[in-house]
């Protein structure tokens, strides 16, 4: 156990907190009507505080941790078969598949008891169960409507636009003046603008749209588009050889031409002059000049660069400070948008936005996942008005608008500001000591890559790596060995939740150390 405790700040929220008295009163009165009740009750409830992290649940979960990898329940006897694809059935573990999730905890089929190290792939950055979600069941109680659609967007999902775009950009939520004056500026990267999606597929395709929207029509009888006749080229980060497999936009098919696949679609669209995608290696200055300098002129025009701040399915892979800024910069200067995929580092960021801690400015970003904390599939795009030029229908989703969906992003964004100086204190510590691993073990580990809670181990042999993450896997820990890219070295990686502090670092570390431990011992054996 840590000698470190970790002090969270103590969040406790109501409704009427969150989404302001005359809302509440309005709701809580149309309620009363509705079901023949009276508002006051509807109002006592509107008012009710719920604590967000109790400090007795966060000393059962450290109470919880010896027992990790241990069999705590029983096993679940006959498990259904399904009906997945066979490239899905494949990758399937049913074993660890969930029977109970509480906080940093999945407990599974085979009964034994999993760290989140993973925080279930983004979705759970505030674990499971989470109580500060209890006031979405409050609005709910309240006769708070889930479904809506894009032409009566409710007053929460209209609330919480406002202040993802002030967060966005830095703005304190009270601050109306600075707000009011964003909506106003035309500036290609004051993101003023929201789109309510669902899956970060969607919103990632969504962002790609915006931008396809100044070379081509999105339909017939509009405005010309402004670069209409010139072949867009969308930059992406590719892998260390300029190959396109490194990056991931989701499982749309535009998004998927820009990580390689539908090779033959890609080369049809190139010929016509529909669509060019061109990688740049991660961190390659050079590579990325000679892009601008090859594309941004006739019969070519760069659409935008998009890109991840760390790069979760290309090893961890973070972006340096130099190459970001650089990257802007030949944006602003060839009026090509610069598009953040934060759909894996959104809410781990200091400020929630991990675009933020390079101190640039895009044109758009594209989030999800984390800020629903895995309630709801609801993601979204940020950008600026001056790639304001789709159709109504030109990035439509029915239920992109679910009210209690927005509801939780702001519970989650309460939480994850109020205890930003926390868990950035636990990031780093954790990434401390992650190299500090390294350190002892150069034979096998090659580089500790990502930031903070997002980090991964690279090894140098793929065996090492999956050797590693087998032994983590048989000791509780949720974790996995990236093997599918080509040149990119074996990586495990680990998206520890927010809310694992101190403690769960260093229990993570340990269980790491024993396995290195065993690899050395077998590394040992295999040399005599």
């Amino acid at each position: 156990m840590s000698t470190r405790t970790t002090v969270f700040t103590p969040v406790a929220l109501s409704l009427e907190d969150l989404l302001g008295r005359e809302y509440v009163e309005a709701a809580c009165a149309a309620s009363a009507f509705l079901r023949g009740g009276e508002s006051e009750a509807c109002a006592r409830l509107a008012r009710r505080k719920v604590r967000f992290f109790p400090k007795a649940m966060q000393r059962r979960l450290l109470a919880l941790l010896p027992r990790v990898g241990a069999p705590c329940a029983p096993p679940l006897a006959a498990t259904a078969r399904g009906a997945s694809t066979d490239a899905f059935v494949a990758h399937t573990n049913t074993a660890a598949a969930p029977l109970a999730g509480f906080g940093y905890y999945r407990l599974a089929e085979n009964g034994r008891l999993f760290l989140t190290s993973k925080s279930e792939h983004y979705h759970a950055p505030l674990g499971h169960s989470f109580p500060g979600y209890g006031l979405l069941e409050h609005a709910r109680r309240l006769g708070v409507p889930n479904a809506t659609h894009n032409n009566t967007r409710g007053y929460v999902t209209r609330r919480l636009e406002e202040e993802l775009v002030a967060a966005a950009a830095g703005l304190d939520r009270g601050d109306r003046a600075s707000l009011d004056a964003l909506f106003a500026s035309t500036s290609p990267t004051a993101m003023n603008r929201v789109l309510n999606l669902e899956t970060g597929s969607v919103a990632a395709e969504a962002a790609l749209k915006l931008l396809l929207a100044r070379f081509h029509a999105p339909q017939s009888g509009g405005k010309p588009p402004r670069y209409r006749g010139r072949t867009p080229v969308f930059l992406v980060l590719g892998d260390d050889g300029g190959g396109l497999e490194a990056n991931y936009h989701g499982t749309a098919v535009a998004a998927q031409l820009l990580r390689g696949m539908w090779p033959d679609l890609a080369r049809g669209l190139e010929r016509s002059g529909a669509l060019v995608v061109r990688a740049v290696p991660p961190n390659d200055l050079a590579r990325l000049e000679a892009a601008f300098a090859e594309y941004d002129r006739e019969p070519y025009k760069v659409a935008g660069f998009i890109y991840e701040p760390v790069m979760m399915n290309y090893g961890a892979r973070r972006l340096t400070e130099e190459f970001v800024a650089r990257a802007h910069a030949l944006c602003e200067a060839s009026d090509a948008p610069a598009v953040v995929d934060e759909i894996q580092t959104c809410i781990w960021g200091r400020e929630l936005f991990f675009f933020r801690e390079y101190g640039v400015s895009p044109a758009a970003i594209v989030l999800g996942k984390g800020f629903p904390g895995g309630e709801y599939p609801a993601s979204r795009i940020i950008f600026s008005g001056t790639l304001d030029s789709l159709p109504q229908f030109g990035a439509l989703v029915t239920n992109g608008q679910e009210e209690i969906a927005s509801l939780a992003y702001l519970v989650t964004m309460r939480w994850a500001a109020a205890n930003a100086a926390v868990t950035g204190a636990v990031g780093e510590y954790y990434e401390e000591r992650l190299r500090g691993l390294a350190d002892r073990h150069r034979g096998c580990i090659h580089a500790i890559e990502g930031r903070r809670h997002l980090s991964g181990i690279a090894f140098h042999s793929l065996e090492e790596g999956k050797a590693f993450t087998g032994h983590l896997n048989q000791a509780g820990l949720d974790i996995s060995v990236q093997t599918y890219k080509t040149d990119c070295p074996p990586c495990a990686l680990t998206k520890l939740p927010l809310i694992a502090g101190y403690e769960v670092a260093d229990f993570v570390i340990a269980r790491m150390e024993a396995a290195l431990a065993r690899l050395g011992t077998a590394r040992g054996a295999g040399e005599r």
